[in-house]
């Protein structure tokens, strides 16, 4: 049971590879965002890629939202220069925030996706909440904290067991 709430719905080797737009043609209209990791290196501030990536989405006419367990000092500024809402302290793998982000938002469930690149933290919490997840690769493994290491160390045979489709394929024609 608890392998299956471990599993991503889909993987990539980085966000800024996928073509978000077809996605969007099939119906997803929200999308839940970690930040450290994801967007950018553990701890840095948003950079001109992370930028350009969140603006293309919201063009895209995609409600985004960061859940970040970190604390405010390091979330509001990051989101703030996104443009972007967001809720710390999140708790993750809790469903509380991604529920919550879901009614802000003004979404169902199965509108939305959530990022990140954690299995026991981003994609177990986003299973809770029963909305699809998209497992990335660690943006820079150098810049994580010593417990981020050990977690990653715990996820290797969990990532191995699952097959799962890459992302930045599935909706393609």
């Amino acid at each position: 049971m608890l392998f299956e709430k471990l599993k991503p719905s889909y993987r990539t080797e980085s966000i800024y590879g996928c073509d978000f737009r077809k996605a969007y043609e099939k119906g997803l209209r929200g999308i839940i965002l970690d930040i450290d990791n994801t967007l950018v290196p553990h701890d840095a501030p948003i950079d001109e890629r992370s930028k350009g990536f969140i603006e293309n989405l919201k063009a895209m006419g995609y409600s985004l939202f960061i859940i970040s367990n970190n604390h405010e000092p390091r979330v509001k500024p990051f989101a703030d220069a996104a443009g972007v809402p967001f809720l710390c302290d999140a708790g993750k793998p809790g469903a509380g925030k991604y529920h919550e982000a879901a009614g802000l938002m003004g979404l169902q469930n199965e509108e939305i996706i959530c990022i990140g690149d954690q299995l026991l933290t981003d994609i177990w919490g986003a299973n809770n909440a029963h909305m699809s997840s998209l497992l990335t690769e660690p943006i820079d493994k150098s810049t994580d904290t010593a417990w981020i290491k050990v977690k990653r160390v715990m996820e290797i045979p969990i990532k191995h067991l699952h097959k799962v489709k890459f992302f930045c394929n599935i909706f393609e024609d």
